[in-house]
């Protein structure tokens, strides 16, 4: 046996390995499906509600953007199916252009797989994390596959298969793979996946998902098939598809040091002269060159070759020169006319009084991506007045229903007096009561969200600001229906007692006395003082509208003024304008314009047409201005706006403007004879 002496001389020979070497042992690479398998919660799987929620929204972004992309108009049908107390049964069908059999189980199966990524467009989908994130979640909760089926335009056969995700190496394990005929689908994609969840109804449901995409993609029929088997339907509100985003290069404007060395890097320009011109937007070979002075970069010198210190001077001379706003073809704003197309189909049951006109913003760039702002306001009817208004947030077209207090959108709107416009707000801030509805949209390459799971917009304070001056322009449309409804109202009531009452008095009067009844228009016309426009409308099916305008002359002068009226831009082939003797001319952006001369007092004249197609329900019959008067005399149409640019009629700013020597003198004649009276 070995002495005390030799087993102590052997452990002292078998020393233990560094820490930092133990350390190092320990270390591994981590796929990214594996940090999100550990990290549910940064892409939005943090409950069982809004986790069922999420996979269907991620699924119906992919179809909405596969369906414009192919120029298809979307039909989408979404199935919840509750299996037990928390597993769920989903299914959401598209008729897209289909996927390639090759392709399927990388879209599905594999995290951070796109398209989208590094197209600078807009775009639903972007970062190829949204439906594999979904069945990967419907994986490790269920440790069911997902299933996917799959048919391509002009193919006869299609392809179904089963997808788990291998969260170890972020790779697909297909299984079930085989064609089948599917019968009636000509084209089109089908999902389906198990997932542990809870179905909720109210503010953050899937119906009020699916509920608010509508509105905002007027153009797609989505079919809601619930748990309980109910069924629902959001019509196609319109056939319009909406305007194909181009993709766009790269934009120098906020810039890094890094994105233009990468970019530099990957240039397949001989110079950097080249490649500031030809691999940028809104870079001229005379930007080119100023850069390149300022810089005191060689021009000459590949791009590859490019330093980190000529990076950071290059990116120092773009700031001192002026560069175009990045382009917006690469973006598709909903626009007015649609945003208000989506707001009436889908809101019809509350029957709102008025639909703010909406307003869509001039486009602006935040760090080099160009963004649009759009935003509309609904009010009235049975809209609760008694609780806050309801804020709907869009994005790229997608509602976001989470994270409302940390949205942009949300202070913006917290941050506006809505008290000057009619609503009422505790002490100047925070969200307005009232019987309102306030919807904001932006769209943009790059839309910069708080987190991954897309549910609220960051404040940028260019983003902010944008958002802030959408909001004053529609809350003034409000704020400017609300004073003409009240002022109509109180002369209405005028009205109907001149017309009504005083009549009725001088017949009485003249039958005591034994004389003939009076003539008691120029009583009523000096009583009234006003041209009044009086507007009615009568609906001939789903498509079209007769709107007429009863202007009466009831002031004590012959008056000769202009009506002007923004009609949608989508009708203006059918219009019925041009009979009218009354009609003057109209524009491509349906701005018309109608003159009514000579008319006499005591007397009225009528100007009448027809809007057919779909978008004719978004005319309201009050939005109707007027020029050449001044407006305190006119009643029932508001002053032209002084950016309409019609000539031939002075455009005022105030009623002030427009009080004339005559005006003055006609007013100082009526109180003399009143006074006689």
């Amino acid at each position: 046996m070995p002495s005390d002496s030799a087993n102590k001389k052997t452990a002292s020979t078998t020393k233990k390995a560094p820490t930092a070497e133990q350390m190092a042992a320990k270390q591994q690479e981590i796929s990214v499906t594996e940090f999100f398998e550990k990290n549910k919660q940064i892409l939005g799987f943090d409950s069982r509600s809004k986790s069922l929620l999420m996979g269907i929204k991620e699924a119906v972004d992919n179809s909405l953007d596969a369906c414009e992309e192919a120029n298809i108009l979307p039909d989408i049908e979404v199935r919840v199916e509750k299996i037990d107390d928390e597993d769920y049964h989903i299914s959401i069908e598209d008729n897209g252009p289909g996927i390639v059999h090759r392709m399927i189980p990388n879209v599905f199966g594999r995290l951070l797989y796109g398209s989208r990524f590094h197209a600078l467009r807009q775009s639903r989908g972007q970062q190829g994390i949204g439906i594999s994130a979904t069945v990967m979640y419907g994986n490790i909760t269920t440790g069911k596959p997902a299933h996917v089926q799959s048919k391509v335009e002009g193919e006869y056969i299609a392809n179904s298969m089963d997808i788990v995700i291998d969260t170890k190496t972020n790779r697909p394990i297909v299984s079930n793979d085989a064609p089948f005929v599917w019968e009636g689908k000509e084209h089109g994609t089908k999902i389906e996946y198990t997932i542990k969840g809870r179905y909720i109804t109210g503010k953050q449901s899937v119906f009020e998902y699916l509920k608010n995409t509508a509105i905002v993609n007027p153009h797609a029929l989505i079919t809601f098939h619930d748990p309980e088997g109910k069924k629902y339907v959001f019509e196609r509100a319109t056939d319009m598809m909406p305007p194909r985003p181009k993709e766009i290069k790269p934009h120098p404007e906020g810039m890094e040091i890094g994105d233009l060395m990468k970019y530099s890097s990957n240039s397949a320009q001989k110079t950097i002269g080249a490649f500031l011109k030809n691999d940028f937007s809104r870079i001229t070979d005379r930007l080119a060159k100023e850069i390149l002075e300022i810089s005191k970069v060689d021009g000459n010198k590949s791009p590859n070759k490019l330093t980190r210190e000529e990076a950071i001077a290059i990116l120092g001379a773009i700031k001192q020169v002026k560069i175009m706003a990045p382009p917006t073809d690469c973006l598709s704003p909903i626009g007015d006319t649609l945003i208000k197309k989506g707001l009436m189909h889908v809101l019809d049951g509350l029957r709102p009084e008025y639909y703010a006109t909406p307003v869509t913003r001039s486009p602006k760039a935040v760090n080099g991506n160009p963004f649009v702002v759009e935003a509309g306001i609904v009010y009235g009817g049975d809209i609760p007045s008694d609780s806050q208004v309801q804020i709907l947030r869009f994005a790229n077209r997608v509602p976001l229903l989470y994270q409302q207090g940390a949205c942009a959108i949300t202070k913006a709107i917290s941050e506006m007096d809505w008290r000057r416009y009619g609503l009422e707000q505790r002490g100047g801030k925070g969200i307005p009561f009232g019987p309102a509805i306030i919807l904001v949209h932006v769209a943009s390459t790059k839309v910069p969200f708080t987190s991954e799971g897309k549910e609220a917009v960051a404040g940028f304070p260019e983003l902010q600001s944008e958002i802030g001056l959408a909001l004053r322009l529609c809350a003034r449309n409000l704020k400017s229906h609300l004073n003409k409804m009240e002022r109509k109202n109180k002369t209405h009531a005028k009205f109907e007692i001149v017309q009504e009452i005083l009549p009725d008095m001088a017949k009485k009067a003249a039958d005591h006395l034994g004389r003939p009844v009076p003539n008691l228009d120029r009583t009523i016309t000096r009583i009234m003082n006003v041209v009044w426009v009086e507007p009615s409308v009568k609906k001939d099916g789903k498509t079209k509208r007769t709107f007429t305008y009863t202007v009466y002359n009831y002031t004590n002068t012959v008056r000769t003024f202009r009506l002007h009226a923004q009609l949608p831009k989508e009708c203006l082939k059918d219009l019925s304008l041009y009979s009218s003797p009354y009609f003057l001319d109209i524009n491509d952006e349906g701005k018309a314009n109608w003159e009514i001369r000579e008319i006499q007092p005591s007397t009225n004249v009528t100007v009448s047409f027809d809007l057919t197609g779909d978008m004719a329900d978004t005319f309201d019959a009050d939005d109707i201005y007027f020029s050449g008067l001044n407006p305190v005399m006119v009643m029932g149409a508001e002053m032209l706006p002084g950016d309409w640019g019609i000539k031939g009629m002075e455009i005022v700013e105030s009623a002030d403007d427009y009080v004339t020597e005559d005006d003055e003198k006609e007013e100082e004649e009526e109180e003399e004879d009143l006074d006689d009276e």
